[in-house]
């Protein structure tokens, strides 16, 4: 941090987070970084079902480390939303929110009368946002909204992987997360709708719309040529549409990463004549593989650093291939800042990511951890009978 310490942007908006998973929960972590006060509404027994969702089987104070990493500098109210009084305190709170995230399939929101409508009804000021696996009409509504499943009818899993191999998903769950960023984006307008004009609103995402959006540069390509499909590199493929020598190639002791740039001026650089005859950069797509191949067998007769050194200075597009331990001790990766540690109540501590979003030069960190289940129940009961008390 570096100033005076300024109120973050979002203090003073409370946000309900009825969401499970990964991609609601995500949203309103963002926003609670931004200074909102998040209150998960969650079962009484097990919670959100992200608190039993491992990744390799690690947890922390017996919740799994995918839930602490989404849900922490968050507040527990576990509720029965069947019970009649449960359901009165939450309808309360409702009153009294800026924002309501939810993920459930369509129509579970509606079986516990918490749609939209009837919240609106409640507080016709609120944002309610609201993430699905594919939209809330058409044929596929119905189906599991689940990252793997969203990757696969995107067309994104085809992109990936070499011509000759099958298709591949990202190693990460880039739906939820890419849904979640633009949940926030809608929620963030209607705010500023609302402080404009008076009026809530609701902000739908589905986890294929952002999947598609994400792939907005490849789909305008395809959709304006003819409907001719991509074609994956037969080796090295890092972009269906580009052209030699865009990708990742094995060197005497690892790997390095080559941008888009000039065939022929890489020859030049790494001392690699084959590559002059190719001047016309027509041929740099339309002979991809064999350029690709040239490339290749060439950049095994030496270290990575040897070729780092001859194309870095000359500003030619290049890098390392590092992994996490490596990028973690790296001078680059220190200077940002991006890890902090952060505390349950009973002290149980847990090192993640911050808020990559800089406002005024500030970042924020806050070493408040996930909650427990019901953890906040007593403060928020507290607070909604002295509202009833005024």
């Amino acid at each position: 941090m570096r100033g005076n310490v300024v109120k973050r942007p979002l203090e003073g908006i409370l946000v309900l987070d009825f969401s499970q998973f990964l991609s609601g929960p995500s949203a309103a972590l963002r926003l609670a970084d931004l200074g909102a006060r998040v209150v998960k509404i969650e079962r009484p027994e097990g919670g959100d079902i992200c608190r039993t969702l491992y990744i390799s089987n690690l947890e922390l104070d017996g919740d799994s480390t995918l839930f602490h990493s989404i849900n922490r500098n968050k507040e527990s109210f576990a509720v029965d939303l069947k019970n009649p009084e449960d359901k009165a305190d939450v309808k309360k709170l409702i009153g009294k929110a800026d924002v309501l995230i939810q993920n459930f399939r369509p129509g579970v929101m509606e079986r516990l009368g918490f749609h939209y409508d009837a919240v609106k009804a409640l507080n016709p000021g609120i944002v309610y946002g609201e993430i699905t696996g594919y939209g809330p009409t058409g044929p596929w509504k119905d189906k599991p909204g689940q990252d793997l499943l969203v990757q696969s009818l995107s067309g994104l899993a085809w992109l990936n992987g070499d011509r000759g191999q099958p298709p591949m998903p990202f190693g990460l769950a880039v739906a939820d997360m890419m849904a979640g960023a633009h949940l926030v984006q809608g929620i963030l307008a209607g705010l500023v709708r609302r402080g404009i004009h008076g009026v809530g609103c609701q902000v739908e995402v589905s986890l294929l719309e952002s999947t598609l959006d994400f792939q907005s540069e490849v789909l305008t390509t395809y959709l304006n040529d003819g409907g001719v499909q991509p074609k994956r590199a037969a080796m090295n493929n890092a972009h269906a549409y580009l052209g030699a020598p865009y990708g990742i190639y094995e060197t005497a002791d690892g790997y390095i990463a080559l941008a888009m740039g000039s065939v022929t001026e890489l020859g030049t650089l790494l001392n690699c004549p084959a590559l002059s005859r190719f001047e016309n950069s027509k041929a740099w797509v339309d002979r991809r593989d064999e350029i690709k191949g040239i490339i290749a067998a060439h950049l095994k007769t030496a270290c990575t650093r040897e070729w780092l050194n001859r194309l870095e200075p000359a500003e030619y597009g290049c890098a390392d291939i590092l992994r996490w331990d490596q990028l973690l001790e790296h001078d680059a990766f220190q200077a940002l800042q991006m890890v902090q540690t952060v505390y349950r109540g009973n002290g149980s501590a847990m090192r993640t990511t911050r808020c990559p979003i800089r406002i005024d030069g500030e970042i924020f960190t806050s070493p408040k951890g996930s909650p427990t289940i019901g953890e906040n129940n007593g403060t928020i009961i507290s607070l909604l009978r002295e509202v009833e008390n005024q």
